[in-house]
């Protein structure tokens, strides 16, 4: 079930969602690469994390299903917000370039979907980066931050899920080693929590960041041709009586 998109917007608006904003983004942005002219979209609630982008790619969207709401983005221009059905994304085949998942694949019922509806608005070549809570993470466990709601993932899981729609998973980050502890003195510790999580490669990180490419080619199984069999009557034909 997806939270509301108000609870979203205060969460990021509050001390721990502007650590969490700056850590998560650190990873999408190494993540993305260079994306000057290419077209972006983010999709769930991925706006916290499309700023750093807009100036650099030739276009942005943000995307948010319909059972979570939909919010203003950017707040001091045209609005690139739209409120759509996750599964029928309003967009031609191949004409995006990089797709960012935040609060999304976790919250969605449908996420096999999703993630293939996401395939087929991705061009040759285009990149999906999939943020998802950690089945092993303590912000999984916590329901005071938007990760601790829906279905969280181990690594297996949700390679299982990209592998399925037809997605290579090729890089992997982790990040919020830091519990989820809302109070500005702990935030402010947040930075050595994740350097010494990432240098130790510790299990407890609160989120996934999977980086995964679109397989443009769909693997058909093979069948095995049946052997042909020849079947001899039981008895022989006998003539009949005049």
């Amino acid at each position: 079930m997806y939270p509301d998109v108000v609870g979203l917007r205060s969460f990021y608006a509050q001390p721990i969602g502007v650590v969490t904003r700056r850590l998560v983004g650190r990873a999408i942005r190494a993540r993305s690469g260079n994306v000057r002219g290419l077209s972006l979209l983010g999709i769930g609630y991925a706006t916290p994390y499309l700023g750093m982008f807009r100036e650099e790619c030739e276009r942005a969207f943000a995307f948010m299903p319909g059972a979570q709401g939909v919010t203003r983005w950017p707040s001091a221009a045209p609005t690139l917000a739209a409120l759509v059905d996750e599964t029928e994304l309003p967009l031609r085949d191949g004409m995006i370039d990089r797709v960012i998942a935040v609060h999304l694949l976790e919250m969605t019922p449908e996420a096999g979907e999703v993630l293939r509806e996401v395939w087929r608005v991705l061009a040759p070549g285009g990149r999906l980066i999939c943020v998802v809570p950690s089945r092993r993470g303590i912000w999984a466990r916590t329901e005071n931050n938007p990760f601790g709601h829906g279905r969280p993932f181990s690594r297996t899981q949700i390679t299982d899920l990209l592998r399925q729609a037809l997605f290579t998973p090729v890089g992997w980050d982790e990040a919020l080693y830091m519990p989820p502890v809302p109070r500005n003195w702990f935030l402010r510790s947040a930075v050595a929590w994740e350097r010494v999580g990432a240098t130790l490669a510790l299990p407890f990180a609160g989120v996934h960041i999977v980086e995964a490419t679109k397989q443009v080619y769909k693997p058909v199984p093979t069948k095995r041709r049946a052997r042909l069999r020849v079947f001899e009557p039981v008895l022989a034909p006998q003539p009949m009586g005049g």
